[in-house]
């Protein structure tokens, strides 16, 4: 049955063999087996065939056909292991070129070279920024200490922040609402319509009402309060005014009220007569007590728009431009601090980065200069093997010729085969000097931390010369001569 199966045998055998003469292994040069080699060259066969014919003859100093295929074979090696050493050599010399320590140095000084000027002049281009809004706002503060001394005010302007006024607008609309409800009670008494008639007149009357008294609070209190006599004597005019036609308006709604309430239809034309001849002939409880709120509600009105802002005819303005520009200045003299921040912030993260990238690139050609040592001891000992390889193969096939041979031995297969060794090209341009690299990067670190220094001493600087502007700029807006 073994037999039958021989064939099959055979080509398991060959598939099971590797297709070529070296060894399985991870080492970056590979390494020859030599029992495939000696399978390869046919030493156990052709070893006993030469032996038997007394070749090589004793007398014989060269190497026959065979030993000499052996030691083509083992320096064929050598030479493809020699190529893969130079290849593998050659990509640590690009790689300790891609360090470009020399390149690194030369931009650390470049940088310490400009960055304190650049950082200088964005200090000058935002103190000249500056300069301008100071002056402006001086500007507008002795106009405003020149309107004080003119008309003889010795206090602030009363300005109004939003929220003031929005709350303010939302009292007068609830006052309307509240006097179009009471009123739209009392006249929903007499309307065909009912609620709804009686309360959309209500509307139009306390809207009238309001609006009438807002509109002379903020005309009239400001020739009340002004330095002139004449504008004091016109403000009481408007005032009288206002009053009487406060008045006139809350009566006629009386009275109107009292007429709507017999004929709705003639109610309007009845009320003019009724004004006429008989102004305070009011009968009903209900519409003395109409004419009351309403004048009540126009005097609350009155009161709080007239204290929406400073009484003063163009004081609250002036002061609204002065604290206007105020906070330009102090908010843009922010932002440039805060900028200058960011921007030693960001220089002081770039230095902690570079002096930290030349550490790494320090350790990574320490890296390459041992992977490069260990390179070539691995190449020496790859040499080492061949030849051991070498005279394993030439001694199996020496072996085997001895031993059918009828005549003494070549006195050469006592001798041990010297393969020569080659060894690596030097690539290095520029050898590197660890010791070297380590000054030029401690050089190179203290003068990136006395940048650092510069930079903090600089921002220290400019944030004092930013607030020494509210100083060097006199009340008259004039620049002393020392600091011009």
């Amino acid at each position: 049955m073994a037999g039958r199966f021989e064939a099959l045998n055979r080509l398991w055998d060959t598939v099971r063999q590797s297709n070529h003469d070296f060894r399985a292994t991870t080492d970056i040069f590979p390494i020859l087996d030599p029992e495939s080699v000696s399978r390869t060259l046919e030493l156990v066969e052709r070893g006993p065939k030469n032996g038997a014919d007394n070749l090589p003859a004793t007398a014989a100093k060269a190497l026959d056909d065979v030993e000499q295929r052996i030691v083509a074979t083992v320096e064929e090696e050598k030479k493809k292991s020699h190529q893969i050493l130079e290849d593998e050599m050659g990509r640590y010399s690009e790689r300790l070129q891609g360090l470009d320590f020399a390149g690194q140095f030369l931009l650390i000084r470049k940088s310490n070279a400009v960055t304190l000027s650049d950082f200088t002049a964005d200090v000058s281009t935002g103190e000249d920024e500056l300069h301008g809004l100071r002056r402006d706002l001086v500007a507008l503060e002795n106009e405003a200490v020149q309107f004080k001394k003119k008309h003889k005010l010795d206090r602030t302007a009363k300005v109004a922040s939003g929220a003031s006024w929005f709350f303010r607008i939302a009292f007068l609309i609830f006052l309307i609402a509240v006097e179009m409800l009471v009123n739209g009670n009392f006249l929903a008494e007499g309307s065909e319509q009912g609620w709804v008639g009686g309360t959309l007149e209500a509307l139009i009357l306390a809207a009238l009402n309001i609006g009438w008294a807002v509109l002379m609070a903020f005309i009239t209190v400001r020739f009340l309060v002004h330095r002139f006599f004449v504008s004091r004597v016109f403000g009481v005019c408007l005032l009288g005014a206002y009053g009487a036609i406060a008045g006139a308006i809350n009566l006629g709604l009386a009275h109107f009220r009292e007429t709507a309430a017999v004929n709705w239809d003639a109610a309007q034309t009845e009320v003019v007569r009724q004004m006429i001849n008989d102004t305070f002939g009011l009968t009903e409880m209900k519409s003395w007590v109409l004419l009351g709120l309403g004048l009540i509600f126009s005097f609350v009105a009155f009161l709080d728009a007239a204290s929406m802002s400073d009484p003063y005819h163009g004081f609250a303005n002036l002061q609204r431009r002065v604290n206007a520009a105020r906070e330009r200045y102090i908010a843009r003299k922010q932002e440039l601090i805060d900028l200058l921040r960011d921007t030693r912030d960001d220089h002081n993260k770039k230095v902690e980065d570079i002096v930290r990238d030349l550490s790494d690139r320090r350790q990574e050609a320490q890296a390459i200069i041992a992977g490069r040592t260990r390179l070539a001891a691995l190449f020496a000992e790859h040499q080492n093997l061949l030849e051991r390889t070498a005279n394993s193969l030439l001694t199996v096939y020496r072996e085997a010729n001895r031993k059918a041979r009828t005549t003494p031995e070549p006195k050469y297969f006592l001798t041990p085969y010297r393969m020569e060794r080659l060894n690596a090209v030097h690539q290095f341009t520029v050898e590197f000097n660890d010791n070297e690299v380590a000054n030029s990067i401690k050089e190179a670190q203290s003068s990136l931390s006395d940048q650092m220094d510069r930079i903090g001493a600089a921002f220290g600087e400019a944030v004092a010369r930013y607030h020494n502007l509210d100083t060097i700029i006199s009340e008259g807006g004039h620049v002393p001569a020392q600091a011009a």
